[in-house]
């Protein structure tokens, strides 16, 4: 098996091979380029260099175009001759093949299911998904820290209404251990969770919860390629981005350690990861530069694909390793600024000029740049990319409805499932605190009504009456519990997500 991918042929005439070692391909990447340039030709052709090598993909496919990967290319038309002459420019060998393909869908309706667990998603993504203020935020990381010392599983978007209902009728309380619980706060997360129940992100969160292992398989060899349909889930952004980052998480939190692997144990794709960083807070494009920089010695690779390499902080940036840089407009002053700082994050070729490359490649030729086996930055090439094995645009409805039937994920996602949990539990309790309530009052009505009652009697109902109230009932459990919770607190992970076998 080759030690790595051809990527396609650069120098003089564009017979020099450009190769992606294996070996560094969990050293991250860059494919970057304006539209209509050939991105999603070099994302296919990046995909099946890793499933053909054994390496799981994930990747999201934002137009549609990905899922041609599960059909061969055609030997007909003129889009075959100009492949062929391509192939035969660059010294290639073309062989139109299909990759074994997962579809997944947040929504399940273009792909299996989806979910993810309100707890495993953490207060601090889910504070990016909704668009919460820092106090909003600090009120969110109380209601979870609740839920872990309280026994509170949450699971669905209802288990997290139910305990914010359950924080706020218990604010004073609360505040008395964690800060100021403001009911304010309180209040503008509900709404931002109608906001995001509105825009569909409720589909996200449920049981059975992912299991990481589905996106890891092998099939005859070659790695699976995971899709996720997101034409539908790029209308919400914010949603988009957020699943992704904590599917990342997910996998730097599960995956152990293995240093340098000869390959990939799953490489990822980011599309339109300017997503990401958009209105990002400092503290969450920190969270994400750590986790970029310290997954990699688990076997991830992680490549970014956007417009503009400007769209990635440079601390994320100076990370990735190996690049493809299709072409790039100057159109204004900005656009000059953006090429020029694009260009200067290469090593120069003496043979051109890295910033006019940028801007003369046409489609289907990028600028490149790998790693060499040294882990060193080659100089930047132009190469013409090879052509695809696979089918380039979408495949027909039925023949994705076909993939998904035959998948060993059919029937496996399908159907929610909703387990005794903090919705659950919360409302026994509200009902017990009833039934506690009611029958103190009955003792109160009871006492008064007698002919005669001791001043201890006379006072001592009305105190149960008082602690026995539902609010006193919650303020009283929840004091009683939080005080011998303190040691047995759970450990999140670094995006605040709970994770299995924790």
């Amino acid at each position: 098996m080759a030690d790595h991918i051809f990527i396609g042929g650069g120098g003089n005439d564009y017979a020099d091979p450009q190769v992606m070692l294996l070996s560094k391909g969990n050293r991250h990447g860059l494919v970057a380029g304006a539209t209509g340039t050939g991105k999603t030709v070099t994302l296919q052709i990046m995909a099946k260099g890793f499933s053909a090598a054994g390496v799981p993909v994930f990747l999201s496919d934002v137009k549609g175009d990905m899922s041609g990967l599960a059909k061969a290319g055609s030997a007909d038309g003129k889009l075959h001759d100009a492949f062929v002459k391509r192939a035969a420019t660059i010294g290639y060998d073309l062989q139109y093949d299909a990759f074994p393909v997962t579809f997944w869908d947040l929504f399940g309706q273009q792909g299996h299911p989806i979910r993810a667990t309100v707890a495993e998603m953490g207060p601090l993504l889910l504070a990016r998904l909704m668009g919460l203020t820092d106090v909003q935020e600090g009120v969110l990381n109380v209601d979870f820290r609740v839920a872990d010392e309280e026994g509170l599983p949450l699971l669905d978007m209802k288990d997290l209404q139910a305990l914010l209902v359950f924080v706020g009728q218990n604010a004073k309380d609360l505040s008395l251990r964690y800060g100021n619980v403001a009911t304010a706060s309180v209040g503008a997360i509900q709404r931002q969770l109608l906001v995001l129940e509105n825009q569909g992100g409720t589909a996200l969160f449920g049981e059975p919860a992912l299991d990481l292992a589905d996106m890891m398989r092998l099939r005859d060899g070659r790695g699976e390629i995971n899709i996720l349909a997101a034409d539908q889930l790029m209308s919400s952004p914010r949603l988009y981005a957020t699943f992704l980052l904590w599917l990342l998480s997910q996998l730097f939190e599960d995956l152990p350690e293995i240093g340098n692997p000869d390959k990939p144990k799953l490489v990822f794709f980011f599309d339109e990861a300017h997503l990401l960083f958009n209105g990002a807070p400092r503290a969450l494009v920190d969270k994400v530069e750590q986790v970029a920089r310290l997954i990699r010695s688990k076997g991830v690779g992680v490549y970014f694909v956007t417009q503009n390499p400007g769209d990635i902080p440079d601390a994320v940036l100076g990370q990735l390793g190996n690049r493809v840089q299709h072409a790039l407009r100057a159109f204004t002053a900005k656009d000059r600024k953006e090429l020029k700082s694009a260009a200067e994050t290469y090593r120069d070729n003496p043979a051109f000029d890295t910033a006019d490359a940028i801007q003369q490649v046409g489609t289907g030729e990028a600028v490149t740049s790998f790693l060499d086996a040294k882990g060193t930055p080659e100089i930047v090439q132009r190469t013409l990319i090879r052509p695809p094995a696979s089918h380039l645009g979408p495949i027909e409805p039925a023949l994705r409805a076909e993939i998904m039937a035959a998948s060993p994920m059919a029937g496996k996602y399908d159907q929610s499932i909703d387990s005794d949990s903090a919705h659950e539990m919360l409302a026994r309790r509200a009902l017990e605190a009833g039934k506690a309530a009611a029958a103190a009052e009955a003792e109160r009505e009871f006492n008064t009504a007698r002919r005669y009652t001791p001043a201890t009697a006379r006072n001592a109902p009305r105190a149960r009456a008082n602690d026995t109230s539902i609010g006193g009932a919650f303020a009283s459990a929840i004091t009683k519990e939080l005080k011998g919770a303190t040691d047995q607190r759970l450990v999140r992970g670094i995006l605040g997500g709970l994770f299995k076998g924790r």
